[in-house]
């Protein structure tokens, strides 16, 4: 009896912890080099106990990208992302390397989401294996990942970028927007009886000249009880940071920039034709699908969508050194 009981126990902390995490968000800001990562789950705990800093799936590199590690993580297919970032690989190279090269060669069960600052512009990749939990998905922007498995459904992904894109300020206002995106009632489904989204998150954010795993902005909630919601916590220890950081959030970022600006796009849903206007000059305008990969570069401010499915797009509209991302519907 003590024997199966024990291994009742082994098994269940094995897999509350290498199920971590189960909706999360990488990102960067062009204009300043930031870098931020923000997360939740049902689980316990987004940190290994008496190991303060050490995330389970956050892994950011000031200056160079994050990465985040989830579903049955394991901490050295972590660490060999760590390392292939390092050595200089992009986020599609580093998940390829990953896939190729699982430590259990089991890689349908994880799920990546990386992003990059290279060059003064952001790359982003994702990968959702086949055998995560449902519902499972990610979506990719321009300087963005959003990815998620044990979920409600789409509609938590779709959230989150979209507050994400349609939120004006500095990026950790994006990410915690992003992040209240999701608050939800069983967004991990696994906390539907807890009457919360998730029990614990996280949001960090790195300048560009911090040390790693010494972040501008590191705050995470963990273990909340039932019927206590651990994003509006978590919302209430970013406020508090942005109160002790008074003039963080009033430097210029692409956001602030660019909506000074005069900036249209449409018709947006479109079924074809979409007509970008600005007050400034459009240096070129770049076109994404949801996949993340390029499909449009352009300088003209009319763009034909006609040969491309229906589905979500975005724009990257560069006016001489400022950029403005705009989500398009092709219906």
């Amino acid at each position: 009896m003590q024997k199966h009981l024990f291994l009742f126990i082994v098994l269940f902390f094995s897999i509350k912890v290498n199920s971590q995490h189960t909706f999360s968000i990488v990102a960067v800001d062009t204009v300043t080099g930031e870098i931020g990562s923000a997360g939740a789950t049902c689980g316990d705990s987004i940190i290994w106990p008496g190991t303060p800093g050490a995330y389970i799936i956050s892994d950011i590199l000031p200056g160079v990208g994050a990465i985040h590690s989830q579903s049955f993580w394991v901490s050295s297919n972590q660490v060999n992302a760590r390392v292939q970032m390092q050595q200089g690989s992009s986020p599609n190279q580093i998940i390829s390397w990953l896939i190729a090269n699982d430590v259990q060669n089991n890689p349908q069960s994880r799920q990546y989401g990386i992003v990059d600052y290279h060059n003064g512009s952001a790359r982003s990749a994702a990968f959702t294996g086949s055998n995560c939990f449902d519902y499972k998905n990610h979506i990719l922007g321009p300087n963005y990942a959003i990815q998620g498995n044990i979920l409600l459904g789409q509609q938590i992904l779709d959230s989150m970028e979209y507050y994400f894109l349609n939120t004006e300020g500095c990026l950790p206002d994006k990410l915690m927007a992003s992040m209240l995106g999701a608050r939800v009632v069983g967004a991990d489904t696994r906390c539907m009886n807890e009457g919360t989204s998730s029990l614990s998150a996280f949001m960090r954010m790195a300048l560009p000249t911090d040390i790693y795993n010494d972040l501008f902005l590191d705050i995470n909630v963990a273990g909340t009880a039932p019927n206590i919601e651990p994003l509006d916590i978590l919302e209430n220890k970013y406020n508090l940071w942005k109160s002790n950081h008074p003039n963080y959030c009033q430097n210029v970022s692409f956001d602030d920039v660019v909506h000074d600006k005069y900036i249209n796009v449409h018709p947006n849903p479109t079924a074809d034709i979409i007509t970008v206007n600005s007050s400034s000059q459009i240096t070129t305008i770049e076109v994404f699908d949801i996949l993340g990969n390029k499909i449009i570069t352009s300088n003209s401010k009319i763009i034909n969508l006609i040969p491309y499915s229906n589905g979500i797009y975005v724009l990257k509209i560069a006016c001489g050194d400022v950029l403005e991302e705009i989500k398009v519907i092709k219906k």
